[in-house]
């Protein structure tokens, strides 16, 4: 059994990376490509320039097995790849399996409203997800995963299946024509093609397995996620999220998606739209002192930020954040704002409040929805690359008062891959076990009882009114300058 490995194609906003593990969870190698840029090409379009998705892909293909092969370790050992790309995006494909437009991005207005034909499309044959075009690209297969179809779609999130419903098809402008075949996460898509096979020299029938959406495999590879677990997922989107076996009807605080496992749901409350991006916004805006002190240190300048923010108190001394540099659907006219500057705030409080921001704005969603399903908030797990930050993970802790949790793998939806691609093939018994043998815990952080008392008083009496009392000004603002 130790000589097996599973390999995971993990592609998100800013990269696509194929990782292969071993049946303990540990990565064997690695290969990486980053993502250009989302283009612009009106006022809320956003598109995955030319074909970068894919193109990406074969980089990180090209680098895992160069790595893999600088091991000497056997090929034939690699079982299974398992599939996940970013949801919430639309593709508009040929009947020859090339983009017939450029994926459209989850932030693009066009994802708000059903699928409608444009001139700029041409010889569409499949409207799909990004999974599913990756899917084509990947096996020659029209195939694609039950649990990436979010928004407007005519699939049926209970039979995990297309609706059978005329008028679902009919609201979504689509017929069954029009869309790909699906199968469930943890089942075979297809096969490997021989000439991909030939190109990266990867064993012959080599099976693709579904999965679901990224932010439903990252849950799954965050571990378990029952009894009050919450998942923040720290991306571009920042998500807040748990799982349950039951499909929730009529939910007012939070949206049931398909987990990772059939027949068990995900249930996400509204995040932070752009929310990591902020950091690496303000990094690049305004901490060309810091890249440069942080060079004469060795350090990473998030790292620098971090050691300074933490001389920061609880609070920022004042100057709070409202994350709103991508308006939700709807309220587009919203903008991101920093309050309360005084004399005494530097680059430390301006990180710190963004980070701080964050966290408040998780917190009061999750609280909503964990009322609305009757289940306390008992412990966080986080994943992404901001849970590499001590700084984050505390204020995380003292914010929402239970214990924070990071895994060794700070990734969770390409461990989440490589799970649903083992129970496909076998080498483990349940999800469970599956579970235990691939996800490993490697700190927990605890609440400041001073902090979190601290933290609620400024949430309730300042912070949860922040944003009703901009919108009146943002709306008469996006009037003049939108």
């Amino acid at each position: 059994m130790s000589d097996q490995y599973l390999m995971s194609v993990d592609v998100g906003t800013q990269s696509a990376k194929v990782i292969i593990f071993d049946l303990k969870g540990n990565i064997i190698c690695q290969g990486v490509k980053k993502l250009r840029n989302i283009q612009v090409p009106a006022p809320l379009l956003a598109i995955h320039p030319d074909d970068d998705i894919w193109d990406s892909l074969q980089i990180a293909f090209t680098r895992v097995m160069a790595e893999f092969n600088a091991l000497k370790l056997d090929v034939n050992a690699i079982k299974a790849i398992g599939l996940c790309i970013i949801r919430c995006c639309r593709t508009v494909v040929k009947a020859n399996g090339e983009l017939a437009y450029p994926v459209i991005g989850w932030m693009d207005k066009r994802l708000n409203k059903p699928y409608q034909y444009s001139d700029e499309f041409k010889d569409v044959r499949y409207v799909s997800t990004s999974s599913g075009y990756i899917t084509h690209r990947l096996t020659g297969e029209f195939k694609d995963t039950c649990a990436n179809y979010i928004g407007w779609w005519p699939m049926d999130d209970q039979t995990l299946d297309w609706s059978i419903d005329p008028k679902r098809w009919q609201d979504c402008n689509l017929t069954r024509d029009m869309v790909m075949d699906v199968v469930k996460p943890g089942e075979i898509l297809g096969y490997l093609t021989d000439e991909l096979t030939q190109r990266y020299g990867l064993p012959k029938k080599l099976p693709v397995i579904a999965t679901a959406h990224d932010k439903a495999v990252e849950a799954l590879g965050a571990g378990s996620l029952d009894n009050g677990t919450i998942l923040i997922s720290l991306g571009t989107y920042i998500a807040a999220l748990t799982q349950g076996k039951e499909y929730v009807t009529n939910s007012v605080n939070f949206w049931p998606f398909q987990a990772s496992i059939p027949h068990r749901y995900i249930y996400e409350c509204w995040g932070v739209r752009l929310g990591m991006w902020t950091i690496s916004w303000f990094r690049d805006q305004f901490g060309q002192a810091a890249i440069a002190e942080a060079e004469d240190k060795n350090i990473q300048v998030e790292e620098l930020l971090s050691r300074e923010a933490e001389n920061v108190p609880a609070g920022s001394e004042g100057l709070f954040t409202i994350h709103d540099w991508a308006a939700p659907p709807h309220a587009e006219f919203r903008k991101g704002a920093m309050i309360g500057f005084d004399s005494r705030h530097t680059r430390a409080h301006m990180f710190r409040s963004l980070l701080e921001g964050i966290a408040f704005t998780l917190k009061n969603h999750v609280d909503k929805m964990n009322q609305e399903l009757n289940i306390p908030t008992r412990e966080l797990v986080v994943s992404g690359g901001g849970a590499n930050s001590d700084l984050f993970m505390q204020i995380l802790s003292d914010i929402f008062g239970v214990p924070a949790k990071r895994n060794v793998m700070r990734g969770s939806a390409a461990v989440g891959c490589a799970i649903n691609a083992g129970m496909a093939i076998g080498v483990f018994d349940s999800y469970e076990q599956a579970i235990e043998q691939m996800v490993n815990v490697q700190n927990i952080f605890t609440p400041n009882p001073v902090n979190h008392d601290f933290y609620n008083q400024l949430n309730s009496q300042v912070y949860q009114y922040g944003q009703s009392h901009l919108d009146p000004l943002l709306k008469n603002l996006s009037s003049l300058v939108d």
